[in-house]
Order: structure tokens, then sequence, then C-alpha cells
């Protein structure tokens, strides 16, 4: 299909580009690498008035070791954080994921600051972020704030970015220990059936996030729990699915997302618990 009709600019700063999000309000789009916002203005799921093109600020490109934490840019391309020295060392776990999202073409031109604004729950990079217990940061109005990545994802493709702000930095601490992602699909380039990523974290917690089993991109809270009252993988991971209600659609049922993710969930321990990663 072909998108409504729209206006577009090119913002030369982050200040210019929230200089229109205030003058369109609503109205306004923020267009990156367009792979999430195209498809939807094409289907007519998304019809905004004004596109305003941020893709061309390079200030916003960066992966930066900043004390115990790395600091990227929003728009920090998946192929740069796939080959960035940075990442491979301090949080190789988002290297890795940003190595398998999508294509090539898609690698090369979408940014991770789009996949996470995006917020959608099929989508690798939030249960990520989610799992390193990231911070997300955004600009607007009346300045910088910080919003922990659990209290970021809304609801279905909606975020706590609000219509005159944009994410301008994600911050996730450094990693030493295992981690591992399991994602199940038809073919490579294929959004997940479901997906799994356990980070072991420096506190000695091991963190688990689920891709595409909820509304939003989230956490595996009982098997979590589970773990932190001593449960091995195979009996934390059978607790992986309780309290989630997975969607039904043409390419699993419910009752078959919820297999998978015990499946990969424990899957993803056992690496873990090996010192894989």
């Amino acid at each position: 299909m072909i998108p409504a009709t729209f206006d577009y600019r090119r913002a030369d700063s982050v200040a210019d580009a929230l200089a229109l999000l205030h003058e369109y309000g609503d109205e306004a789009k923020l267009l990156a690498g367009g792979h999430s916002l195209l498809p939807l203005m094409k289907l007519r799921l998304a019809t905004p008035q004004m596109l305003v093109d941020v893709g061309r600020l390079g200030q916003l490109s960066y992966v930066r070791q900043e004390g115990d934490e790395v600091a990227i840019g929003a728009l920090t391309r998946h192929r740069d954080l796939e080959v960035s020295e940075v990442a491979r060392h301090s949080v190789p776990v988002l290297a890795h994921v940003a190595g398998q999202v999508g294509d090539p073409q898609v690698r090369h031109r979408g940014t991770i600051g789009g996949s996470i604004a995006h917020g959608d729950p099929a989508s690798d990079l939030p249960a990520v972020v989610l799992a390193l217990g990231g911070t997300l940061v955004v600009d607007g109005p009346g300045g910088r704030r910080e919003i922990p990545s659990t209290e970021f994802f809304t609801g279905f493709l909606e975020t706590a970015v609000r219509p005159d702000e944009m994410l301008v930095e994600i911050r996730v601490a450094s990693t030493a220990g295992g981690w591992s992602f399991q994602k199940f699909n038809r073919r490579a380039q294929d959004w997940a059936i479901v997906g799994a990523v356990a980070v072991a974290a420096a506190d000695g917690a091991t963190r688990v996030s689920l891709v595409h089993m909820g509304a939003t991109p989230l956490r595996a809270a009982a098997t979590e729990s589970a773990l932190a009252g001593g449960a091995t993988p195979a009996e934390a991971a059978a607790v992986a699915a309780e309290g989630l209600e997975p969607p039904s659609d043409a390419n699993a049922s419910r009752e078959y997302r919820r297999h998978l993710a015990e499946v990969l969930v424990r899957r993803a321990l056992e690496d873990v618990s090996l010192g894989h990663g």
C-alpha cells in the first residue's frame, strides 16, 4: 500500500528535532532507519502529518565506555554496534544480538534507538537491554531524563517517551559473566516466534528477558525469582511463562509459545551456568 500524505523535514541537530516535535505534537514522527515506521505507514497503521528525519545526526552515533557503563547513541546502527570493540568487550551479548537483527540491509540502516523506541515485543534488542538492566535517556523541553528499562515499555508499541521527546542514549552496565541469546524463528531474518536472553549480572543475579511473550518486551519474573531461591536452570525455566499472556497467531499458538519459552530459557540458563558467552 501507499502511505498517506505527509510533510518531511530534516533535522540539523537534536534541538532542531525537538523544536519540530514540539511544533507538530502528536502529528509528528521521528525517522531514522525507517525499518519500523515505514511498514506501519504503508499499512496506514501510522499516519503522521510530519516526518522529522534525524538519520544524519552523527552526534547520536557512538559506543563509549564510561566508567562501569557503556553509553550508546540512539542513532548507532546495528552493524556499528555489532563490530564495536567496546561493545564486544564490555557487553558482548548486545553486540552479538545486533548482528542477528534482520538482514544486512536492515543492520546497516536500522538503529538501536529506533528499535527500542518502537517498543515491539517481537524485537530482539529491547529484550537485551532489559536483561542488562539498562537505562534509556530521553531529551525534551524539560531537559534530559533517565528511564529504567523496566519502566520504559508501557504497552503494545508504546513507551514512556512523550510526544515532544526523543530517545538519545542507551546506557547498560558492563558485564563480565556468562550470557546467552536463544531465538526460534522460521528464517534467519524473521521476527522471533519466541526469544530468550539470560545475563549473569555483577551482583550475582541472573536476569532473564523474553521476546514475543506479551504485549511488551518483558522480564521473566517467575524465572528470576526461582533462580534467586536456588532453583536449578530446569526448575527455573519451567516457570518462564508463568503469569504471561503470549499472543496466538499464524506462526504459533499461545500454548506453543509457552512451551518454546520454557525450552529456550532452559538452554539460555544452562549456557550461563557453564560460563558461556
